[in-house]
């Protein structure tokens, strides 16, 4: 086990209303296991200046603000210059969480396509970093983040595709982040990637409350467990969960340009 070493949860959403009846006890708990920052994630408009508002309210706690897919057909033209506005407040570090998903499909695709494009010229921009959320739309998620996302900064969380497309992920300059599921005994492929992509790359995350890892599977995930993340890809990759934590810390850090 870990002890002392600051683990950064880059993916998480404690605004969610599954922490309303302990939520400073969630972030308490994870100061306790050693977790020295949480990175809350928007998702929508009220999601996003929930998110802001807890990353001004807790010192551990960071923020991006954007609007997910599923919510892509609720997306106003008034939105574009309120994310802007948030972005630029000194604790949001991000534009996200963004992208494309075509498992649900709760927006039109060609909506969630459009709202993406749009935050990605908006973090290009404002000269943020994106996260981006890829859920069964890898071939044209890639698509336009070749197109309209070169050269921009971020990550893909909660990584789910193969290694051949870590690796067009990884040749575009972006980072990939690994969640609950790598601790998962049958994700062999999910496995195999966090083995070898380049440590410099890699970031853990838990995206509470969803996705909790082995061994608390079927529970609300919250920051605490993104240790047991990151233990599971120190294991697969042979190094001391020390320095995985470390790396981690640090590359989360630089990318979105924490102090």
């Amino acid at each position: 086990m870990m002890e002392k070493i600051m683990l950064f949860d880059s993916h998480a959403h404690i605004d969610d209303k599954k922490f309303n009846e302990d939520r400073e006890a969630t972030i308490a708990r994870a100061l306790e296991n050693g977790i020295g920052g949480i990175l809350n994630a928007g998702a929508d408009m009220f999601s996003s200046a929930r998110a802001v508002d807890l990353a001004e309210q807790y010192e551990p706690v960071y923020a991006a603000v954007g609007i997910h897919p599923h919510d892509a057909k609720d997306a106003r033209e008034t939105d574009y210059p309120k994310l802007a506005e948030w972005a630029v407040r000194p604790k949001v570090v991000a534009i996200g969480e963004i992208g494309l998903d075509y498992h649900y499909d709760f927006s039109p695709r060609d909506v969630q396509k459009a709202v993406f494009i749009r935050q990605l010229d908006l973090a290009r921009q404002l000269g943020k970093p994106v996260i981006i959320h890829d859920r069964e739309a890898h071939a044209d998620l890639l698509a336009v983040m070749k197109k309209e996302g070169a050269g921009l900064s971020g990550v893909f969380h909660c990584f789910s595709g193969s290694l051949e497309m870590a690796r067009e992920v990884l040749a575009m300059g972006l980072y990939l982040s690994f969640a609950g599921p790598v601790t998962f005994a049958n994700a062999h492929k999910l496995k195999e990637v966090a083995k070898t992509i380049p440590l410099d790359r890699l970031l853990v995350e838990t995206d509470s409350p969803y996705l909790t890892p082995e061994p608390h599977r079927g529970r609300r995930n919250e920051p605490a467990y993104v240790r047991l993340v990151a233990e599971t890809i120190a294991g697969l990759r042979n190094i001391e969960p020390e320095q995985l934590a470390r790396i981690t810390t640090e590359n989360t850090k630089r990318l979105f340009g924490i102090q």
